[in-house]
């Protein structure tokens, strides 16, 4: 078993570092690349013919949720206390132009499409968040983690974040799982808890942060920073809290700390190949076939929810003040979704029919698969190619 069990492990890695290869003789991002080789390798592809294929093994999931971690808590690194509190307004103001458009568009055309108004909450909830970890992965590939929109892409990813924890719990608890009202509260005072303990946490644990970190051990340095990210965002996951938003926190925390760049340094090769494991599952689990009875839905929800999010990303960075060119960079950064939203659509899945009916759960579900790999690959493209957009900007811009 456990023999096996490497084999995959193995023809997994050798897998994505072969891509990784081609997407850097191509000079392209490898994102698009790791999510079509764990595609085209899994069980509804290779496995359709006969062929040896690559299951979701637990070591995969466990792999891919420590991608998300790690890429949100570098998020995090980037974005300290100080900060979050000095630009509060305007993430305030991007991040509810943000959902103010993204998520109204959202719930409109789920209403058309579905007839229905959970179904509409739902297609809301996944066609209005952005993928934080691949927009982060993307950002620091293209360099543009230190420049200045870097504000209000960060800005609203945290909003939406913290949205999409309060948005889960209600969903969850009461409308798809047809718990109740108090149900549903409590679920949402647990995670608005946490959330403020882990605030809190970020506020005075500095010193004893430090104390931490102090050792003159590389491995003992690397040792205690994985073990208090990892065990406070898996405490996060077993209450119902989003672990990606409990590892930006813990970034937030480090980021006071006289440690970040040694952070930065010992832990961007460990962020980088859970990442591409992350990536990779996504691909591993999707089957393409799934989408096929749903490509009117795709194209539809694509040509609506691409232009959304572009418009809401350039007002969200005019918001901080930036010219035409950076706040056009925003929107398109901002388009790429990814795992939320198929967290969303798995959780109404798992509630199909109580409020949900069972088939609009799966079609749901299947829309949402090819969802997110269009937009992924659409997303990272548009970064990668922002400066052909930037052309058609006015001079001076």
């Amino acid at each position: 078993m456990a023999g096996a069990l490497l084999l995959e492990a193995g023809v997994m890695f050798a897998a994505i570092a072969a891509v990784s290869f081609l997407a850097a003789r191509l000079d392209l991002s490898p994102i698009p690349f790791y999510i079509l080789v764990g595609m085209a390798i899994n069980e509804f592809v290779l496995g359709r013919y006969g062929l040896p294929y690559v299951t979701e093994t637990a070591f995969v999931e466990i792999g891919a949720e420590l991608g998300i971690v790690f890429l949100l808590f570098f998020l995090g690194l980037e974005f300290n206390l100080e900060r979050l509190l000095a630009d509060r307004r305007r993430i305030g103001a991007s991040g509810l132009i943000d959902l103010g458009v993204n998520f109204t568009v959202g719930f409109a055309l789920g209403y058309l499409l579905f007839g229905g108004a959970v179904a509409a909450v739902v297609f809301a909830g996944i066609v209005y968040i952005s993928s934080s970890a691949v927009i982060t992965k993307t950002m620091l590939d293209v360099g543009w983690i230190a420049n200045p929109e870097s504000g209000p892409l960060l800005g609203t990813l945290v909003f939406e974040d913290l949205v999409i924890a309060i948005y889960l719990a209600v969903v969850g608890a009461a409308v798809l799982g047809g718990g109740s009202i108090g149900a549903a509260a409590q679920s949402v005072g647990v995670a608005l808890g946490f959330l403020l303990a882990l605030a809190l946490f970020v506020y005075v644990g500095t010193r004893a942060l430090e104390r931490l970190l102090s050792t003159t051990s590389a491995e003992y340095f690397v040792l205690r920073a994985v073990g208090t990210t990892v065990l406070i965002a898996g405490a996060a996951l077993a209450i119902g809290v989003s672990e990606a938003v409990a590892a930006f926190f813990v970034g937030m925390a480090f980021s006071s700390t006289s440690f970040v760049h040694d952070l930065e340094e010992s832990l961007a090769p460990l962020r980088d190949t859970f990442a591409a494991v992350f990536f990779f599952w996504i691909g591993l689990v999707t089957d393409p076939f799934s989408f096929l009875g749903v490509l009117d839905l795709l194209a539809i929800a694509v040509v609506v929810t691409l232009p959304a999010k572009v418009i809401s990303g350039f007002y969200g960075g005019r918001v901080y003040g930036l010219g035409d060119r950076r706040s056009l960079r925003v929107g398109l950064a901002m388009v790429t979704r990814g795992e939320f939203s198929l967290i969303i659509a798995a959780t109404a899945l798992a509630g199909a029919g109580a409020a949900l009916p069972a088939e609009t759960a799966q079609t749901l579900y299947a829309f949402t698969v090819g969802y997110v790999l269009v937009m992924s690959i659409l997303g990272t493209v548009l970064i990668q190619t922002s400066g052909v957009f930037e052309r058609y900007l006015p001079a001076g811009g």
